[in-house]
């Protein structure tokens, strides 16, 4: 069942997030066929609270408003020593009657606050994954989705990541027209590829003034070139054991994963910036074929050279 849905409005609320859950549950539908909401803002103060962005919003409920609620969705406040005990109670008590709970973004620490995520998988921005594990040690932080569903806890990466978790527990629940019923009015994709690695701005990486430092600038200036264990070893002199060893010490990785993660960098970038296709992309980083480059995009990215171009081609 998905009808009575609860969003919760801490300060400073951010705003966007906020509006996700509204936009989503909050707007009557019904006159286009669409399933209603009985949706509601709940806080531990009601009243006027500040947002992120400066502006206030009215909060009607407070947290009792949660034991009615179907779904409880937790919009991201920030990153948070402490959260009202009476709201963590609250939640705990939603998921034990049956509940989902959904967060959106930094939420996901107070569902982590909560116990909610002990023994479950969890998603994060990914610039708060390493922070939530941290955080909550009994969690698997997944950091390159989008969200996690482990019912009846779904967590999402940031801001528009919470567009998908909400689109995919209506599709969940209610249906697949109805998920898409409602993207479409939000002129949205009903199911985005790819997880949100391919958001993370990663630069070609400079070399370092390491032992290996001539050899890394070899490889980065020839992406092209199938090289050898024995042929870097040569360039640093020394035994291609030694070698093979020293590197995953000073690089933390393979002298393999370290030049696929090269090639794939500049097929990023190369896909953002040229209009060269995607065979000839491929041929100029390295990996010699158009197949070979959506193999490991797909690995590292999570989607397709041609969905990357789409999305973030200039």
């Amino acid at each position: 069942m998905l009808r009575n849905v609860v969003a919760l409005v801490l300060e400073e609320v951010h705003p966007f997030e906020l509006g996700v859950a509204c936009e989503v549950f909050g707007l009557d539908r019904t006159g286009e066929g669409l399933p209603g909401y009985d949706f509601a803002l709940a806080s531990h103060r009601p009243g006027d609270l500040r947002t992120h962005a400066g502006f206030t919003v009215n909060v009607p409920h407070g947290f009792e408003r949660l034991a009615e609620a179907d779904l409880v969705i937790a919009a991201a406040t920030g990153i948070r020593e402490s959260y009202p005990v009476e709201l963590v109670t609250a939640l705990r008590a939603a998921v034990d009657r049956g509940a989902r709970v959904l967060s959106i973004c930094t939420g996901s620490f107070l569902l982590g606050a909560a116990g909610l995520l002990d023994g479950r998988r969890s998603a994060a921005h990914w610039r708060n994954a390493a922070e939530l594990a941290r955080r909550f040690p009994l969690t698997r932080v997944e950091s390159d989705v989008l969200y996690v569903d482990d019912d009846p806890v779904i967590t999402s990466a940031g801001t528009a990541a919470g567009i998908d978790a909400c689109l995919h527990l209506v599709r969940k629940v209610q249906g697949v027209e109805v998920a898409r019923g409602i993207a479409r009015r939000m002129v949205v994709a009903p199911h985005r590829e790819g997880g949100q690695a391919q958001y993370v701005d990663r630069p070609l990486a400079h070399v370092q003034c390491t032992s290996f430092g001539s050899v890394l600038g070899w490889m980065r200036e020839e992406l092209e070139r199938d090289w050898t264990v024995e042929q870097l070893a040569a360039r640093a002199h020394m035994t291609p054991r030694t070698f093979a060893r020293r590197f995953q010490q000073e690089t933390g990785t393979t002298p393999l994963r370290w030049l696929i993660g090269q090639r794939v960098l500049l097929a990023r970038q190369l896909l953002e910036e040229s209009g060269e296709s995607v065979e000839a992309v491929a041929v100029r980083v390295g990996f010699g074929s158009a197949a070979a480059l959506r193999h490991h995009f797909g690995r590292s990215l999570g989607t397709t050279p041609q969905a990357y171009r789409r999305a973030f081609g200039g």
